[in-house]
């Protein structure tokens, strides 16, 4: 069976682009598009929350996906890569027309795959090292990383209504109560109380 995949992530954005695309595409491939599958969502979500991640528990083997570009599949080049291992343990073809990309049970695709993995691995591993190596400057220029001592008694809310807090205990009223009044979690309400206490 024949797929076309087409997602925006908000109603404010037009499909028809990519449903141009795909069509030409087919076209010029001598492809019958028999099932669309549109939807109007981030691709943030979940796959489990996406019409996406139906299909992609529909398709099997033979299937061909088509899609206008391959960042309409997934939020980052992790979760691609982990679609794109899917489709192709499932002996699946995927179309991704921008790039020129065709991927199926072949040696260029395995290399393709492996190239985006590889890729993923790299920029994961120069993001926790620059993040490192700030965190090691900031130490070195002798600034305190993490959140100042006591910096939760200094919570401008609270701060305000400190009078109006330690009335409401001497009346007996409940935490949960307090932190209500003032529109609080309870916990910041019984952390300030113990700090006072």
């Amino acid at each position: 069976m024949i797929y076309a995949y087409i997602r925006v992530s908000t109603d404010k954005q037009t499909t028809e682009n990519q449903r141009f695309e795909i069509l030409k595409f087919a076209t010029h491939r001598n492809l019958h598009i028999e099932k669309w599958v549109e939807e109007t969502i981030s691709s943030r979500k979940d796959l489990k929350e996406r019409s996406f991640g139906n299909l992609l528990n529909k398709l099997k083997e033979d299937d061909v996906l088509i899609v206008s570009e391959i960042s309409r599949m997934g939020r980052n080049l992790m979760q691609i890569m982990g679609i794109l291992n899917q489709c192709m343990e499932k002996r699946v073809k995927v179309f991704a027309i921008k790039e020129g990309y065709e991927l199926g049970d072949n040696i260029n695709s395995k290399v393709l795959a492996f190239a985006f993995g590889l890729s993923a691995e790299i920029e994961r591993t120069l993001i926790s090292q620059r993040i490192k190596e700030a965190l090691a400057r900031k130490k070195s220029e002798g600034v305190k990383l993490g959140r100042p001592l006591g910096s939760r008694k200094k919570n401008p809310i609270l701060a305000k209504h400190e009078g109006f807090i330690k009335e409401q205990i001497a009346s007996g009223v409940k935490q949960i109560e307090i932190a209500r009044k003032l529109k609080v979690h309870r916990h910041t309400i019984k952390d300030w109380i113990k700090q006072y206490s």
